[in-house]
């Protein structure tokens, strides 16, 4: 990796052994693809109800050649067997019940980051097909108090998505209606969007100018 990884903790305070966590991680991640050239993780308390646990957010920046993979991921879990696991493991340790969610946020959102990962060095092979474009939508729902929203894809299914996911803080500027590009993954209630971006209008509109009258008449 051309440059060293940044770790940044909001809300929550560092941990020699999540960071150890994080690092192994992202050493991890080199195995699957060597050509790294930066990676930024940021680990933050987005919220803490002592009813449901604390909901940590992870967001992950892999910066490679030509492209930015971004992994925003967001967990709310509350103590599982694997946590118990993880417990085992770090016997001796800072490791307390509840940031047990942190690290079980941690490798959820490094698991995305693998198969996106894997996917792009898929694409630099040539074993698959780069898409022409991302999937796009428009947004159909918004809940600004509870920083979330739907957006509806172009075959008419909803996708969740959270105010994190969505890039360069655009989160605000959306409205009904805004037209939006996202990658989709699953999600514990469905569909989720782990990235969404604000489409400026004049793209929308040059996306429908290419589409031939051929293919309108068709429709």
């Amino acid at each position: 990796m051309q440059l060293a990884p940044s770790i940044t903790f909001r809300g929550i305070a560092p941990s020699e052994t999540l960071e150890a966590d994080i690092l192994a991680r992202i050493r991890k991640l080199e195995t699957y693809y060597q050509a790294i050239m930066g990676c930024r993780v940021l680990v933050e308390l987005a919220e803490h109800r002592h009813e449901a646990g604390s909901r940590y957010h992870v967001r992950i920046d892999l910066t490679v050649p030509g492209e930015e993979i971004v992994v925003a991921h967001d967990a709310s879990l509350h103590a599982t067997a694997q946590d118990v696991g993880l417990a085992k493991t770090t016997k001796g340790t800072d490791l307390d019940p509840e940031r047990q969610h942190a690290f079980v946020a941690v490798r959820e959102a490094f698991d995305v980051a693998r198969r996106r990962l894997q996917d792009y060095g898929r694409r630099q092979r040539g074993a698959v097909k780069i898409p022409a474009r991302s999937p796009r939508g428009r947004v159909v729902r918004l809940f600004p108090v509870d920083d979330y929203g739907y957006v509806e894809a172009e075959d008419g299914h909803e996708v969740y998505f959270q105010k994190h996911s969505v890039l360069k803080d655009a989160f605000d500027r959306l409205t009904v209606g805004s037209q939006v590009s996202f990658v989709e993954e699953p999600g514990d209630k469905g569909p989720q969007a782990s990235t969404v971006k604000l489409l400026h209008p004049r793209r929308v509109r040059h996306a429908r100018s290419r589409v031939s009258p051929a293919t309108v008449a068709g429709r």
